[in-house]
């Protein structure tokens, strides 16, 4: 009942959120400088004001405010799934969980003590140590390396104190030669209060209408056969998927992957009231999570939606996964790969699995 509760309570509190609170924080891109070219990587242009996107020139990329788009959350772009470069796929949050008191921090919903404005405010920085609130027109570039004669591009991203006391940034790292993955590391700060769990949730499956998790030994969850009978706004409870049950590497690494479920998801029939940004575009793509070293405690886990985020519009097809994340206690330094590929959730899993 206190779950039901608590999500009625956020999805109320996001209607208020698109309604009144973003339309002030969506920048065109075209009004600031777009990434510059350096090599396979597109990083932000400098001494000027710039688009905060970071990535592949040929593959996936990620961004975030003030670009279009709620605060608190990466964006996630994939323009080689042949749609304009700018739509967002999926956008991650950050959820950190306090050890005192159990209490999740959300980075979207959370206001900024800041600027009083819903959301969290992210930041980027080339180093740990980057400077606190720097101005968000003028984004760190990332810095380009060689790991083990393999070219990367690195850059830190900062979040403001959350309401539970939590502090904490994330390295992201993309790597040549893996153009549609990149890895996020998670850290907590000095000053921040002890935490139980950093949670980085993948919040927008329903985009995409994911609605098959591939598991071991060709088994599989539906979001149809876990809540059959949901047709509320709002959303349903968690389903958790134990490490047991996920795909391994031959290295021990874990892998928690979510497809759709159509053929071709571009002539789903929508609803008239179904806002535009909800109708995907491009190619079906396979979305992942991947532990390459998880403890024995790693979940996967998902909640559903019957109708698309802060609206009444059903979700063509029925009911599809929404939050897609992976959990377990916290480590500083802990990494996880997130990812959106081309390949079809087979061909994903026999390139693990071979």
């Amino acid at each position: 009942m206190k779950t039901k509760i608590l999500f009625t309570l956020l999805f109320f509190a996001c209607t208020m959120h698109y309604c009144y609170g973003q339309t002030n924080l969506q920048i065109a891109p075209e009004s600031l400088a777009t990434p510059e070219k350096n090599g396979i990587w597109l990083q932000p242009a400098q001494n000027t004001k710039a688009q905060p996107v970071w990535g592949f020139v040929d593959g996936i990329r990620i961004g975030i405010a003030p670009l279009g788009g709620p605060r608190g959350l990466i964006r996630i772009y994939t323009p080689y799934l042949k749609h304009d470069e700018f739509v967002v796929t999926n956008f991650i949050a950050f959820e950190p969980v306090d050890k005192a008191k159990n209490n999740r921090g959300l980075s979207e919903l959370e206001w900024s003590k800041l600027d009083d404005v819903r959301g969290k405010r992210f930041w980027s920085g080339n180093t740990a140590e980057a400077p606190s609130f720097p101005d968000q027109y003028y984004p760190a570039r990332g810095v380009v390396a060689s790991e083990n004669g393999v070219e990367t591009l690195t850059v830190y991203f900062f979040c403001e104190t959350f309401d539970n006391g939590a502090d904490v940034y994330v390295r992201i790292r993309f790597t040549a030669g893996k153009p549609y993955e990149f890895e996020l590391t998670t850290y907590s700060t000095e000053e921040s209060d002890e935490l139980n769990r950093f949670i980085l949730t993948a919040t927008m499956g329903n985009k995409a209408r994911l609605r098959t998790l591939h598991l071991a030994n060709g088994k599989t969850k539906e979001a149809g056969q876990l809540w059959p009978n949901y047709k509320d706004s709002n959303f349903t409870e968690h389903d958790h998927t134990s490490l047991s049950e996920m795909i391994k590497d031959k290295n021990g690494g874990a892998w928690f992957i979510a497809s759709p479920d159509e053929k071709a998801p571009t002539k789903a029939v929508y609803s008239e009231d179904t806002d535009t940004h909800w109708k995907y575009t491009g190619k079906k793509a396979t979305q992942y999570w991947y532990c390459p070293k998880p403890s024995n405690e790693l979940e996967g886990v998902v909640n559903g939606r019957y109708t698309y985020w802060a609206s009444k519009s059903p979700i063509p097809g029925g009911i599809a996964y929404e939050n897609f994340e992976l959990t377990e206690p916290f480590r500083s330094g802990q990494s996880f790969i997130f990812g959106i590929t081309p390949l079809s959730p087979e061909e994903l899993i026999n390139k693990i699995t071979r």
